[in-house]
């Protein structure tokens, strides 16, 4: 007699094992996909468990999914899906068991979770608030569980470890189309009565389909107690003593909530500078900025993980040499900060100089501004090769006041920038000069850096403290706000959008949420959110460039890519735009927005959108034309409107490629906290395998051309890598960087190889 294993509940119950059963509920999770044989996973499974007298039920679901993922290759992709409905069902059932609900139902009552999660303190009540009872049963009815299945297993287990509102033990009750329906409602929720149901729905139907992502933070945050929705910040640290700690506060006060932080340290005077006149006694920016690193340490991002500072500095500053080896992994440890990371902002001049093997001058930028009366970070090159910039800085190489002056080769330097780059990834490079030309916003001031994921190019300026007073029992500061430069995000899945034909009517409603955001926030930094309304700069980015072009069946590398990227990021400039300038004529243009290049009209002739007087009109030209006369006349809502962002996390969680990278491996495994999941680029199949060679295997340069053609059509910037062999000679390194530079790019992210560990950038998903 054979004798029968028992399956153990986790409530105690034993029952015998049932072969028919699993070999059903195989079946059935692998319906929609008939051309995967299940026969050899079941009978695999089979024997794992007969095997064993006694085998828990959550160790079958587990073995399922280990099977299933495992399964997943080129040939057969769509194992994945069937792990996703395995983990799908293991969602259902346990979210049931916390609501009280039959499992086979899927989704529970939506007005009853809102209560219950509200009741524990986890949903912020501002939902029930706003919402009738009749509007939440209404909103419950657009809820479509067969939504669901358009998650892979990697995107459906991301989902729920991260974003699903659970228990504070971890117990699942949030499920994720109501997720993404909470994200819509919160959204929403001051839009004018007779109008907001009807948004949340196209913010759900957005959602859900896949269509768009929100950035990690609103991903993360939108209707809980807890957390702010943007998710960079950037702030302009003061040479001051007051200043640089106050600016730390700001910052461990941002990386709390969960923000990404920047900050730019290039006002801050150099080693050896004077101190109210005590000559060579400052220690430079060096110790602050190691300030900064313990503090991206010890402030968790919301208890989860250590927070994330980068720090930017010019290439003209005295203190540049050391500030490049921060990260390096040997040397002295007292002059390291591997926790933060690095950007240098280059002018144009310096590329020139390196392109010559020219010289190159370093100061202090205290004493520049001191003895020369102007500081030489405020000033950038107006145009290509002259400029206020150049002017300044050879005022200072001819000054014989300025004691600080050091000549260094600038391929020197370089070299520095890209033996940190090829060890550690960064620095990441910050084009001055072509950034603030690109400025639509010049009338607020310089951009002097960029943000964590150098994707955000806004006005940026310092907090200042006027005075400080006793009053009573009381001490009362006053400050002058700076431009503490704000982050809001969200991407555009381009495979499932453009593949469906919905731009048109994804981008106004993306544009309403992202504008939305700005409102809703809960900035605890108070120049931060002054800067948030006043500038009301947004970022519409993209994912999934890679995927979209296999399944258009364009080679990465051809004139194909580029003229496509060209054409496709010229319709999603002019539909934000035109959405946000229908949204000023609602609702109001942005407060800064008069003396604006928008408000000029220069911003659209700078780009050449408006008709040129040869007669030879682009295509487009009309609809440009008449879209800048209602921008001119009536304003626009956001002062910034496009920015791409890494975007890794919500990418995976959409089933696509990343932002605009090629894929870094077609196939690959990765191992999550006891998942060992199988993945392969999405649409790989062995048709389309031609299509995904690995990222370091294309040329640079086809890359670097793409990033051209789009960045004509983003206001801000791109998140920009470079993908190159950890055994690249420097000078073929050098190339790609004076081709960037040359062809107008504005960032360049990380440099990718194999050698160096890079971290992925969880704030500015989007």
């Amino acid at each position: 007699m054979t004798k029968l294993t028992i399956i153990t509940k986790p409530n105690g119950r034993q029952l015998p094992f049932d072969e028919a059963r699993l070999d059903a509920f195989i079946q059935s999770a692998a319906r929609r996909y008939p051309e995967l044989d299940t026969a050899p996973l079941t009978q695999k499974l089979i024997r794992t468990i007969t095997a064993r007298d006694e085998f828990p039920a959550s160790e079958i679901t587990a073995q399922l999914l280990l099977a299933a993922s495992e399964s997943t290759s080129i040939q057969e992709p769509d194992w994945t899906y069937v792990a996703a409905y395995i983990y799908l069902r293991k969602l259902y059932k346990e979210a049931s068991v916390q609501r009280c609900y039959d499992s086979y139902a899927k989704y529970g009552n939506f007005y009853a979770l809102l209560k219950q999660l509200t009741a524990l303190g986890i949903y912020s009540g501002d939902l029930l608030r706003k919402y009738s009872k009749t509007e939440i049963m209404q909103l419950e009815l657009i809820i479509d569980p067969e939504r669901d299945n358009l998650l892979n297993y990697l995107g459906v287990l991301m989902l729920s470890e991260r974003y699903l509102a659970r228990g504070y033990d971890g117990a699942v009750f949030e499920l994720p189309q109501e997720r993404w329906l909470v994200i819509a409602m919160h959204l929403m929720s001051d839009e004018p009565a007779d109008v907001r149901v009807a948004h949340v729905k196209e913010a759900y139907w957005a959602l859900s389909n896949l269509y768009m992502t929100v950035a990690t933070p609103t991903l993360a945050n939108a209707g809980k107690s807890h957390g702010q929705l943007s998710s960079c910040f950037i702030d302009t640290v003061d040479d001051s003593l007051r200043g640089i700690y106050d600016s730390n506060t700001d910052i461990a006060e941002l990386s709390k909530n969960g923000g990404g932080i920047a900050a730019y340290m290039g006002k801050v005077r150099a080693a050896k500078s004077s101190i109210r006149g005590y000559k060579g006694v400052s220690s430079g920016c060096i110790p602050w900025i190691r300030q900064l690193n313990n503090t991206a340490v010890s402030v968790d991002q919301l208890g989860s993980r250590s927070g994330a500072v980068a720090v930017y500095l010019d290439v003209w500053h005295a203190d540049i040499m050391e500030f490049l080896d921060l990260r390096l992994n040997n040397g002295d440890d007292r002059k390291r900060a591997r926790d933060i990371f690095t950007g240098v902002c280059l002018p144009d001049l310096f590329m020139e100089a390196v392109e010559k093997r020219g010289d190159w001058y370093l100061f202090d930028p205290h004493e520049v501004r001191t003895v020369m009366g102007f500081s030489l970070e405020d000033a950038y090159d107006e145009r290509k090769g002259s400029g206020t910039f150049r002017h300044r800085y050879e005022k200072c190489v001819q000054s014989t006041e300025l004691t600080s002056r050091k000549k260094v080769a600038a391929i020197d330097v370089m070299k520095r920038i890209m033996q940190s780059q090829l060890e550690t990834g960064t620095p990441y490079q910050f084009f001055r000069d072509e950034v603030n030309r690109k400025n639509p916003n010049k009338h607020l001031g310089m951009v002097y850096s960029s943000n964590l994921c150098v994707e955000i190019s806004q006005p940026m300026s310092a907090t200042t403290v006027v005075s400080e007073e006793l009053s009573g029992d009381e001490i009362i500061v006053r400050k002058k706000p700076g431009l503490f430069v704000t982050c809001n995000l969200s991407s555009i899945n381009l495979p499932r959008a453009v593949g469906a034909d919905v731009l048109e009517r994804l981008v106004p409603i993306q544009m309403r949420m992202l504008d939305n955001v700005i409102d809703l926030n809960t900035i605890t930094v108070q120049q931060a959110r002054h800067t948030n309304e006043r500038l009301r700069a947004v970022g519409i980015g993209t994912f999934g460039w890679h995927h979209l072009l296999a399944q258009k069946g364009i080679d990465w590398e051809k004139p194909e890519a580029v003229a496509y990227a060209d054409e496709l990021y010229e319709q999603i400039a002019y539909l934000a735009i035109k959405a946000s300038a229908d949204l000023a004529q609602e609702k109001g243009a942005y407060p800064e927005f008069e003396g604006s290049e928008w408000s000029t009209g220069k911003y659209f002739e700078d780009r050449g959108y408006l008709p040129p007087n040869d007669g030879n009109a682009h295509i487009w030209s009309a609809k440009w034309a008449e879209l800048a006369q209602q921008v001119v006349q009536t304003g626009i809502r956001n002062g910034n409107l496009m920015a791409v962002a890494p975007n890794m996390s919500t990418a995976a969680i959409a089933g696509s490629t990343a932002s605009i990278d090629p894929v870094f491996q077609p196939e690959y495994v990765e191992e999550r906290k006891g998942h060992r999941i199988k993945v392969v680029s999405p649409g790989l199949t062995p048709q389309t395998f031609f299509y995904y060679k690995p990222a370091v295997q294309y040329d640079q340069h086809a890359s670097i051309a793409q990033n051209a053609a789009r960045q004509r059509h983003i206001d801000q910037s791109q998140s920009f890598n470079l993908y190159v062999p950890s055994a690249i000679k420097a000078t073929k390194l050098l190339e790609l960087y004076m081709d960037a530079w040359r062809q107008g790019t504005k960032t360049i992210y990380y440099i990718r190889s194999k050698n160096v560990d890079i971290e992925t950038c969880e704030w500015c998903a989007g």
